[in-house]
């Protein structure tokens, strides 16, 4: 692949940042058409990235950031896609927050973002049927992604439990299976 200019990951980037509303998951869709329209990365990098930019610690959005644009030039790429995706929400949010206070009230304004939410929710929920079709390829695996769901989304449970007991019951499968194998 030729070197892409940093410059050029910084405006993709810009652009991704400046047109999710929503944050991490809702870049998905895009980072995906943009990247992969351009060949910086193929369909199957992208759950990897997704992947490594949910278990590391910050916003999404900026790991994602950081590890496409590491992918493509580096620290430097890094540098630069990241500075591209934060930078048109800060110049916004700099902006609401300047003059927000003096339309925080105002009905259009609060109908507006209220119209905004089901579009979010969608461009949250379509990456992510995507990405499990893809993951869930046997009834066990559907099985755990359902059960995660309804013990976060409807029991409270924090993530980090059901990470912490995916892992453990991980571990003890692969024990007992090159425990039987060895016999």
């Amino acid at each position: 692949m030729k070197e892409v200019p940093l410059w050029k990951i910084f405006a993709v980037f810009a652009k991704i940042g400046a047109f999710t509303i929503g944050g991490g998951y809702a870049m998905i869709p895009v980072i995906r058409s943009e990247m992969s329209r351009r060949g910086w990365i193929s369909e199957d990098e992208l759950p990897d990235i997704v992947a490594l930019s949910q278990s590391a610690p910050g916003v999404m959005a900026v790991n994602i950031s950081i590890f496409a644009g590491y992918r493509l030039r580096g620290v430097r790429g890094s540098i630069a896609a990241t500075l591209g995706s934060i930078l048109p929400s800060f110049l916004i949010i700099l902006a609401i927050a300047l003059f927000f206070t003096a339309f925080k009230d105002n009905p259009w304004v609060i109908r507006a973002f209220k119209g905004i939410r089901p579009v979010v929710i969608s461009l949250i929920l379509v990456p992510m049927v995507d990405m499990a079709r893809k993951s869930c390829t046997t009834w066990w695996k559907w099985l755990l992604a359902v059960l995660a769901l309804v013990l976060v989304a409807f029991l409270g449970v924090s993530p980090i439990w059901i990470l912490m007991c995916v892992l453990v019951a991980g571990f003890g499968v692969t024990y007992l299976t090159e425990r039987k194998w060895k016999r």
